[in-house]
């Protein structure tokens, strides 16, 4: 465990409790916490995390754009979740498939990356979760539990275990997350608040 961890670690739970709570601020919050894990993924030879961090930043710039053009004159700080239609569900599930199978391939062939396929499948359905976010949709939170479950037992593996425990306490703001959007979505609202939508 580094000081940088520590730090990490801290700025992540803000972004994704900020998320939970649908506050444009997790974005540019999460564009710090996703370049200091870069750093801690190059050091750690987890390629394709650092690899999602990367990519992670160019989304964050994404969702930040997409979540502030989306926001209401009444409230410009929280944005309006929809569901994901059923065409995107298997669109974005069957790009986390490939991606995971081509991202494995390069990692186990061409790096020295620990664990590849395991986390070429990770790094790929958090891409998909975190488009789903940015595009804000609630199933966004059902994927990132899933992926989180999994990164707690990675991380203690890689002997991350403050980076594991940030994990876990994804996983349970993903849930608080999850109850907060479902509650937020139009059929949802009193009848007064979903007519102004």
């Amino acid at each position: 465990m580094s000081g940088l961890e520590i730090i990490a670690v801290i700025v992540s739970a803000l972004a994704v409790w900020l998320t939970a709570r649908r506050h444009l601020w997790c974005w540019p919050i999460g564009l710090v916490s996703v370049l200091l894990y870069a750093r801690i993924f190059l050091v750690a030879k987890l390629y394709s995390d650092l690899l999602l961090q990367l990519i992670f930043a160019v989304m964050q710039l994404y969702g930040w754009w997409q979540w502030k053009s989306g926001a209401s004159a009444q409230d410009s700080q929280h944005i309006q979740p929809q569901r994901l239609p059923k065409r995107g569900l298997l669109t974005g599930l069957l790009a986390g498939a490939a991606g995971s199978v081509v991202l494995g391939y390069i990692m186990a062939s061409f790096t020295d990356a620990h664990i590849p396929w395991l986390d070429s499948a990770l790094t790929s359905f958090s891409l998909v979760a975190q488009f789903w976010m940015a595009r804000k949709y609630v199933a966004n939170w059902w994927l990132w539990i899933a992926v989180d479950i999994i990164y707690v037992g990675v991380y203690i593996y890689k002997d991350l275990n403050l980076t594991a425990g940030l994990y876990a306490g994804f996983i349970v703001l993903a849930i608080i997350g999850l109850r907060n959007w479902q509650r937020q979505l139009p059929e949802n609202l009193p009848p007064a608040a979903a007519a102004t939508l």
